[in-house]
């Protein structure tokens, strides 16, 4: 599967359109594209990449992205099964955003919706009181049509132009370094990443995933995405202990296995070298957070 400038559906006469997905897996490759897009994953999970950043996604993820920032949303392995009691739906939403600031030109709104443009720069994820309202207008901008579909649009921007319930994606400094010959050759190695991550993997066997040199690769990578391919899988690998210690009762060390390790202290330190917390420590805070106060 190639990787590709991906035709969003938008033209003159449809400047933004909503796309429904309902599969046993998410099958987009890693890719870019000139419009905005609002991704709402209503079930299935797995990991996602924005820009230089990794996580894991699940039900509910809510992201907002600005045109011509690489993204891959991949499930988990479980899910290229194709079980019959597993599937992925999500509501996407790409619209043009010369659209909207040439309907607000000149009004104090278009200050404020360019100001959300520029923080999509870098993908961020919607949370808290703004999930939930967004989650209603999602409902209501399906069952719309005409004049009363753009409504619901213009107030969900809106929404989330005065919201402070979003965290950045991609780091501050993050620009789109790669073209879509680039795309192609990442998609084979993040697809790769994400699939082989909690094995060993190394620099001989990803570069040839690559089609390159290990050295090429080497300077390949950095190039395009401003951090090197060890600190990349270690992401992955950190990303997906952060999951296992939010959601179940494993032992420190089964976490270290699952997500790729077999050294408990190298675990560790690869763990609060990027979290500024040891995994334990972490398991903690995010169970304080859940946990209502006595």
């Amino acid at each position: 599967m190639k990787a590709r400038l991906i035709d969003t559906g938008l033209h003159a006469n449809r400047q933004f359109r909503l796309k429904t997905v309902d599969e046993y897996y998410l099958n987009s490759p890693f890719h870019f594209h000139e419009a905005c897009e609002i991704v709402l994953i209503e079930e299935g999970y797995g990991k996602r990449i924005v820009g230089d950043h990794i996580d894991d996604f699940e039900k509910g993820d809510l992201v907002l992205m600005g045109p011509n920032l690489p993204h891959i949303w991949q499930n988990d392995n479980v899910y290229f099964q194709k079980r019959k009691t597993m599937r992925v739906k999500a509501t996407v939403l790409y619209f043009d955003p010369s659209l909207v600031l040439n309907l607000i030109a000149g009004s104090e709104a278009a200050v404020i919706i360019q100001s959300l443009f520029t923080k999509a720069r870098r993908g961020v994820v919607i949370k808290h009181a703004t999930h939930s309202l967004m989650l209603q207008r999602f409902a209501e901008i399906r069952a719309a049509e005409g004049l009363k579909r753009m409504s619901v649009f213009l107030d969900m921007l809106d929404m989330l132009s005065t919201s402070n319930d979003i965290e950045f994606l991609a780091s501050e400094n993050y620009h789109n370094a790669m073209t879509i010959k680039d795309t192609g050759r990442f998609n084979a190695v993040y697809q790769f990443l994400i699939t082989n991550f909690h094995q060993e993997i190394s620099l001989d066997e990803i570069a040839g995933v690559a089609k390159m040199s290990p050295t090429a690769f080497c300077r390949y990578f950095k190039a395009r995405t401003n951090k090197s391919f060890v600190s990349f899988l270690q992401e992955i690998r950190i990303s997906h202990a952060c999951k296992l210690l939010r959601s179940n009762d494993l032992s420190i060390m089964d976490v270290a296995l699952e997500s790729g390790y077999n050294n408990l202290v190298n675990f560790n330190k690869n763990f609060r070298n990027i979290l500024s917390l040891s995994p334990s420590e972490y398991r903690k805070k995010v169970r304080a957070e859940v946990e209502p106060s006595a």
